[in-house]
């Protein structure tokens, strides 16, 4: 399916959410099915000036990422996208899962507020190409208008 089709399936699943637990369990499942290669899919949010895990799919995840830590604390931090191609290399990266080989972390920023993060891993190097993080980047846009923050 082309990034036009999945966004159109992902506005309507988000669209039609009870709540943000629902919303964002949803959300996370959704990318989860949608990709190949992925051994997490979730969310972090910021609670009490640190990160801590939300839904998410995939296996059991650190609870609290300090801000500035890791590929997600630094997301959220600059509040830029963040691909690392190669986890093991990144001497900041924090390693939940050790079969993780490359990461995206997309920041949810909502009315100029950091609300979280979006965290996708997968056990194969380099599996973030421009198609995916563009995607990823629309996605998190059609989430933030769900979210009731």
């Amino acid at each position: 399916m082309k990034n036009e089709e999945l966004l159109i399936s992902a506005k309507a699943l988000l669209e039609t959410q009870p709540n943000r637990i629902a919303l964002l369990s949803n959300a996370s499942a959704f990318i989860f099915d949608t990709f190949e290669n992925l051994n997490w899919a979730g969310f972090y949010l910021l609670e009490d000036q640190q990160l801590t895990v939300g839904p998410f799919q995939g296996h059991v995840a650190c609870s609290t990422i300090p801000l500035g830590q890791g590929v997600c604390g630094r997301s959220a931090v600059s509040r830029k996208t963040i691909i690392v191609d190669d986890v093991l290399s990144d001497t900041n990266h924090i390693a939940c899962d050790a079969n993780s080989r490359s990461e995206v972390v997309i920041p949810i920023v909502i009315n100029d507020k950091l609300f979280g993060v979006l965290d996708v891993d997968s056990p194969i190097y380099s599996r973030f190409d421009q198609e995916i993080v563009e995607f990823l980047e629309s996605f998190v846009k059609l989430l933030v208008k769900s979210i009731d923050f």
